[in-house]
């Protein structure tokens, strides 16, 4: 009986198993595990329950003593139910703060610094981040340096400033001063010097596009996620900022949070009133959330994907 040896390759390597090709049932298996959904254990749900009831509860207290009166808040135990007063309570904080023209001049003025924080800031962003000049080290400490200035010692030469232009009392004293900030041009540099690739930019130098057409079509779809939420973070603070539009507004242009002082003058101060209008200031800022806020996740998470 006679035998037959089959040739054997050996210019061929081995392969481990790791290696080897899978088949349709390892395929599948693949496919499973890459769009398997990892669950959190029941621990981490209980805690982001109390973490977010621990944040609401602010919000619900407001409600609850915005819709009572006065002697109702002030007792011991204080109430934990809503009262029947919220909305003439909101009413009268709405007539007495003139919380209309007090939102028309925050929505203003909160408006245009985010738009202009989020433009100059990723223009100085791309600038730091991706071009080459001379001193830009230089200038990027000088412009980091600026955040640890308290923004109280230039109250008084500021307030001059905006009196010898005759804007005292008027919304571009408090918009132009705060046209740009140093964060934003930080938070702005860091994320482009991560999320956009140089090969992106030397593309566009070697097609012939100047720096401002680059910065028009390329960056800015890049930097669309950053500019989101800066966006909403520069809103919220120029929404709530209270110390320099307090010094150079009065009550017969205030914004929000200056319109609030009103509630509380006198010699007994009204807190459900003043909770009211608390909770007028803040449905503004609460609706945007819920309009925006899904569209500010989702460029968070792109950005976050593509960085």
């Amino acid at each position: 009986m006679t035998t037959h040896s089959l040739p054997v390759r050996t210019d061929a390597p081995d392969r481990t198993p790791a290696e080897k090709p899978a088949g349709r049932g390892g395929r599948r298996l693949l496919r499973q595990r890459a769009g398997r959904q990892h669950h959190a254990g029941p621990l981490a749900y209980v805690l982001l329950a109390v973490m977010a009831l621990l944040s609401i509860f602010p919000l619900y207290w407001t409600m609850v003593a915005a819709s009572t009166d006065n002697t109702r808040v002030s007792q011991t135990p204080p109430p934990f139910l809503p009262g029947p007063n919220l909305f003439s309570n909101l009413a009268r904080a709405w007539d007495e703060a003139a919380m209309g023209k007090a939102m028309v001049n925050s929505l203003i003025v909160a408006g245009v610094i985010a738009l202009s924080t989020v433009m100059f800031a990723t223009l100085a962003g791309f600038a730091f981040a991706k071009l080459r000049f001379k001193g830009r080290n230089a200038l990027l400490m000088l412009v980091i340096g600026t955040m640890m200035v308290p923004p109280q010692l230039g109250v008084v030469p500021l307030f001059m400033m905006m009196s010898e232009l005759g804007w005292s009392q008027q919304l571009p004293a408090v918009i132009f001063p705060t046209l740009v900030s140093a964060v934003g041009v930080f938070f702005m540099r860091q994320y482009l010097s991560e999320a956009l690739p140089d090969e992106l930019v030397e593309a566009g130098r070697v097609d012939g596009a100047h720096s401002l057409r680059i910065f028009w079509s390329i960056v800015l779809p890049v930097a669309r996620p950053a500019m989101a939420v800066l966006f909403m973070i520069t809103f919220v603070h120029a929404w709530n900022d209270f110390f320099w539009p307090f010094v150079v507004l009065d009550m017969t242009n205030p914004t929000v949070p200056v319109a609030l002082t009103q509630l509380s003058a006198g010699y007994v101060r009204d807190q459900s009133l003043i909770m009211a209008g608390a909770l007028l200031g803040t449905l503004p800022l609460l609706l945007m959330f819920i309009v925006f806020g899904r569209q500010i996740v989702s460029g968070i998470m792109a950005g976050a994907v593509k960085g």
